[in-house]
């Protein structure tokens, strides 16, 4: 499926959940691991903020992405910030959704006016 990249410039993003490994299955505990590259994948909770609506989203960033710094509740930026809808079935049911993946979690600083 495409990747659709997601402009972040007039968003406030919040890191809400400490960045841990990206578990592949639940059952054996395997992480999961960037198909082309094969770095381990880590996932983070955040609160994207943007005209006066917000959602948690969930983001998986590689390992080397997961920069020094982050402070829950904190600003953060993600550089390569991208979305990409899936669909699966899974028990007999079918499941839709938008996975997000950024190319790395940074510290950010909170925007100077709100609503610009």
């Amino acid at each position: 499926m495409r990747s659709i990249r997601v402009e972040t410039s007039a968003a406030t993003i919040l890191l809400t959940e400490a960045p841990a490994p990206k578990v592949r299955d639940r059952q054996t505990g395997e992480v999961a691991k960037d198909a082309t590259t094969g770095e381990p994948l880590m996932k983070i909770g955040v609160v994207y903020i943007e005209d006066g609506e917000s959602s948690l989203v969930q983001v998986t960033i590689p390992e080397s992405g997961i920069s020094d710094g982050l402070t829950l509740g904190a600003p953060v930026a993600l550089p390569g910030l991208v979305a990409r809808p899936w669909e699966s079935v899974f028990n007999g049911q079918q499941r839709h959704g938008i996975a997000f993946r950024a190319a790395a979690v940074t510290p950010a600083v909170f925007p100077a006016t709100v609503g610009a």
